[in-house]
């Protein structure tokens, strides 16, 4: 029995972030992204004229959702800034060591992939990031302003911060562990809160 989508372009978005978050971008072909959506490849090429564009647009689909969750959580004013910076690096901790399986990090599964592959996804996955890290750079500003962190300089440290949860994600991947991503966690920590 087929099921019906209203949104057929959202649909295979969802299909490609799943199916790119498990095998990677090069490790999918369109007929199975096509078999798991069970949508035909004429209404594939009507949304993408290629794979590549495709890649792109669960990639932005990807940064659009992700950038929302990540807003709400650090607009929470109903709590200091300093919990909801440790409740998102904890959520990362959770979402990339296997426990969640549903929101698997693109950034960290496709960066090192399609960098070299596609300038189109390069520039999404650029952009995508750029825009976390300023996020994460405006919490730790309201941060400083609240006096719940200790940081001196919110870009630099939103930056750092970001690539020592990018190379421990990897690391834990490497390793089949979250130890790299604890370590980060207790470094975070110390960064944020001199503790």
């Amino acid at each position: 029995m087929k099921t019906s989508y209203d949104n057929t372009r959202e649909h295979l978005l969802e299909i490609g972030h799943q199916i790119m978050a498990a095998k990677g971008f090069s490790g999918v072909g369109l007929n199975e992204i096509l078999r798991t959506a069970g949508v035909p490849k004429g209404s594939f090429y009507h949304y993408f004229p290629s794979k590549e564009l495709y890649g792109q647009a669960v990639l932005e689909a990807y940064f659009s959702a992700y950038l929302e969750l990540q807003k709400q959580l650090f607009n929470d004013s109903s709590r200091p800034v300093a919990e909801r910076l440790l409740d998102y690096w904890q959520q990362w901790l959770l979402c990339n060591s296997g426990v969640c399986h549903d929101q698997k990090c693109l950034v960290v599964k496709l960066s090192a992939e399609v960098a070299d592959l596609s300038e189109a996804m390069r520039l999404t996955l650029r952009d995508g990031t750029d825009k976390v890290i300023e996020q994460l750079s405006d919490c730790i500003r309201a941060g400083q302003v609240d006096g719940s962190l200790i940081v001196t300089d919110a870009p630099a440290t939103a930056v750092m911060l970001y690539q020592v949860w990018l190379g421990a994600s990897l690391l834990a991947k490497l390793h089949r562990t979250s130890v790299p991503m604890e370590q980060a966690l207790h470094m975070t920590r110390r960064v944020l809160l001199g503790r």
